[in-house]
């Protein structure tokens, strides 16, 4: 089985991809700078497929020829790392052109270098901006209104660029919105705070944090925005699926992950509410900057291109992050 390079591995989707790729039989080279990321998980899967994963602490802005070095026969980068809070975004954009756009321009140079064709890349539903029809396929038309999704359309660009020039090949998967742990619970979200509405509304019904209502008010049914939540499982077996497709075709694509259905936060909240038995205090806070009214996938091309459709439903979301938060309530420690 081919060896793979996952950036971002302890992350919330890397670490949950690092597992399901070993799992599949996959070897793994991660690398990870811990600024967001955690060594914990990382080292619990280090145990479990022993020889099969091993990782580096290293910042994908430095040189990295040394691992390139080291690492031979590498067949593709799955390039998770990323800075990816909006309202972040708003407030310092800078740290969103240098984290999502200068670094995986250095990582492609890398690449190149060591002559690395292959890589897939975490882009995002944000670089659509403001829907103009739905559900969003990926001939919508891009116009991001935040940082955070201008820098992922940057990113999407310099990876076109070097197919174009430097013959590589690429999937480019735009997720919409991330949720959910691994199926036993094992392995999830550690942000603090996180920014992701089903872990926080999650985290307020288990006692473990307040729940903050950070949305603003918009043109829907219930006056909250609504979302394509997509179970992090389901989004990372589309990646498994993205690089055989990759590996055995050596074409390019662009492709949105999402479930093509939409609940609002109001919604998610009830749904929270229904399977913990827990009636949720919701407070009001600073409203977050960036958010618009509505989106939905598309997800035709998925399922065309690489046979895939997700499997699992915001209520599967629900209970795996139940039983991830109920053994691990502050996350994974630094």
């Amino acid at each position: 089985m081919s060896k793979i390079l996952i950036t971002g591995a302890g992350g919330y989707i890397g670490s949950v991809a690092t597992d399901l790729f070993l799992s599949k039989g996959y070897e793994v080279v991660g690398i990870d700078n811990f600024q967001t990321g955690y060594k914990e998980p990382l080292e619990l899967l280090k145990n479990k497929y022993l020889g099969k994963f091993h990782y580096y602490e290293a910042d994908l802005k430095n040189d990295l020829s040394p691992i390139f070095e080291k690492e031979k026969d590498i067949a593709a980068v799955i390039h998770y790392a990323a800075s990816c809070l909006v309202d972040e975004s708003m407030n310092d954009p800078g740290k969103y052109f240098l984290n999502n756009v200068a670094v995986t321009s250095n990582l492609l140079s890398t690449m190149d270098k060591y002559n690395i064709k292959n890589i897939i890349f975490s882009s995002t539903c944000a670089i659509y901006g403001e829907a103009k029809y739905f559900p969003i396929d990926e001939k919508h038309p891009l116009k991001p209104t935040t940082p955070y999704g201008a820098s992922k359309k940057m990113a999407e660009e310099v990876i076109s660029w070097h197919g174009k020039l430097k013959g590589f090949n690429y999937m480019i998967l735009r997720y919409f919105n991330v949720c959910g742990a691994s199926e036993d619970g094992s392995i999830g979200d550690s942000k603090k705070p996180s920014s992701l509405l089903v872990q926080n509304a999650v985290r307020g019904a288990l006692g473990i944090e307040k729940f903050f209502l950070t949305c603003p008010e918009v043109d829907t049914p219930d006056k909250t925005p609504i979302r394509d939540y997509i179970d992090v499982v389901d989004l990372n077996e589309a990646h498994l699926k993205a690089l055989e497709y990759l590996l055995s075709t050596k074409k390019s694509e662009i492709i949105n992950l999402g479930t093509g259905t939409g609940s609002s936060v109001l919604e998610v909240i009830n749904q929270v509410k229904k399977l913990t038995g827990v009636e949720i205090p919701i407070l009001k806070a600073n409203i977050r900057q960036g958010d618009d009214a509505k989106k939905v996938a598309d997800i035709k091309k998925a399922e065309k291109i690489l046979g895939w459709k997700p499997n699992k439903t915001i209520e599967d979301s629900v209970r795996s992050l139940i039983v991830w938060y109920k053994s691990h309530p502050n996350g994974w420690e630094k």
